[in-house]
């Protein structure tokens, strides 16, 4: 291809930030990679991937509009530590250009988030002009809009993902992405299946969708923008006493004041799926407010008696 027939390809990001999120923890907490997704590694991917769908140098294909749809937690029902841990990442989401849109949670969780992707996205490719629109998703309620995206002449990648796994009370979990959802797609991408070749295990695009390990702790972040310190060599066990939207608290075993421990905390299992009365190992710490714990692990009962 001559440098003069170059176009630049235009393309539009669209996440379903709850996917994105329960993707990124498979990877944290059950994968092999043990580290979340970075948002400027799969910028990065799906530039090098458009260029080579479309035949064109990776210069001539650039990411215009970026947006993130989510649910939260409302102001006056979130912990402190919780909103700073939104703050953190809505500034990852801020330096790579990406609009966020958030609805409150109600007592049935998300309720709207799909439709508002769904219309934003529509309305944004019509006056953007977008050539390639990425939708990060899996969930088939999202069809009617890949169709009126292709009606549009916008070519549509989707970022899907399937896996399985178990969770700590032996259940298998699995995602799936809609099978016709990707028959729609102009280009699906089966996220897992690229992440676990092996004949790319070396390639930096691919390591790059993941955030390097000594950057990987929301912990360490967390810590130091609020002042906590975590000496060496304080495992303690307790349990959990209490679970709130975000946060917990735990009984030491060797008696005391209960701790606080925030939901970005747990290390080897969701925070979901925690159980007043569950055995736990942690790290005791100190923050402005005093004791805490932080790197909880939940511990199976069967091996420690």
């Amino acid at each position: 291809m001559q440098p003069s027939d170059h176009k630049l390809i235009r393309i539009g990001v669209f996440y379903d930030g709850n996917f994105l999120w329960h993707v990124s923890n498979y990877y944290a907490y059950n994968h092999p990679k043990q580290s979340r997704i970075s948002i400027p590694g799969l910028h990065t991917f799906v530039r090098h991937r458009v260029a080579e769908l479309e035949s064109t140098d990776v210069r001539y294909c650039q990411i215009v509009d970026a947006h993130y749809f989510r649910g939260r937690v409302r102001a006056q029902e979130a912990e402190n530590k919780l909103l700073l841990n939104e703050r953190i990442f809505d500034e990852v989401l801020m330096r790579e250009g990406v609009t966020t849109h958030y609805l409150p949670l109600g007592p049935e969780g998300e309720k709207g988030i799909d439709v508002w992707l769904a219309l934003e996205a529509y309305e944004l490719a019509i006056y953007k002009h977008f050539d390639v629109m990425v939708l990060v998703a899996c969930d088939g309620d999202f069809l009617p809009l890949v169709r009126k995206l292709n009606t549009l002449g916008t070519r549509v990648m989707l970022l899907g993902w399937d896996f399985k796994y178990t969770d700590r009370n032996g259940r298998e979990r699995e995602t799936k992405t809609a099978q016709f959802l990707l028959d729609e797609a102009s280009y699906p991408l089966m996220m897992h299946q690229i992440i676990d070749d092996r004949s790319l295990r070396n390639d930096p695009i691919i390591n790059g969708l993941f955030i390097p390990p000594k950057e990987f702790s929301v912990r360490a972040i967390v810590a130091q923008s609020n002042g906590v310190s975590v000496p060496e060599s304080t495992q303690q066990q307790g349990r959990i006493q209490s679970l709130k939207q975000g946060y917990g608290f735990i009984a030491p075993n060797n008696g005391g004041l209960n701790l606080f421990f925030f939901h970005g905390e747990t290390m080897n299992a969701d925070f979901s799926e925690l159980n007043i009365g569950d055995l736990v190992e942690y790290d005791l710490a100190q923050n402005d407010r005093g004791p805490c714990a932080v790197r909880v692990r939940v511990l199976d009962e069967t091996l420690s008696t």
